[in-house]
């Protein structure tokens, strides 16, 4: 099983920025957390961060054929990317939506997620621990396919 795991816009600063909540590990701590459920099922696993979104969408669509599973931490282009909704779609490869903090206890222009109506499904509000349990459904997502 192959998982593509794309970070969105700043969280390449995660461990200083806003540590009540976003938590204190760093993004390369999260990158561990994962490959080591990861290896616990078999699953191989790339783990990229861009801020840019023409890039996001780009990995997105190129997924298709290479990866099983895209798990998917799009940070503020949760709540404004068309262009990412529309590759999830266009790309056929099922797409779990993490988010470190519970984006439904947060600002009102945060509870909208354009993402999560074409993603399987969507963790969030469990710090680095989305990303694992992320690794868990993704395991049952492709055995379901």
């Amino acid at each position: 099983m192959k998982l593509l795991v794309l970070n969105g816009p700043n969280l390449n600063l995660l461990g200083t920025r806003e540590p009540a909540v976003y938590g204190s590990l760093t993004l390369a701590e999260v990158e561990r957390l994962v490959r080591e459920q990861a290896a616990r099922h078999g699953a191989n696993v790339d783990f990229r961060q861009s801020n840019h979104e023409g890039e996001l969408v780009t990995w997105v669509q190129e997924a298709r054929g290479k990866f099983d599973v895209i798990l998917l931490n799009a940070g503020a282009y949760t709540h404004t990317s068309v262009a990412l909704r529309d590759a999830i779609v266009a790309a056929g490869v099922p797409t779990i939506e993490i988010h470190l903090s519970n984006i439904h206890a947060r600002e009102e222009f945060r509870h909208r997620s354009l993402l999560a109506p074409v993603c399987v499904g969507q963790i969030s509000g469990f710090g680095a621990n989305s990303y694992v349990l992320a690794v868990e459904a993704a395991v049952k997502v492709k055995v379901k396919s």
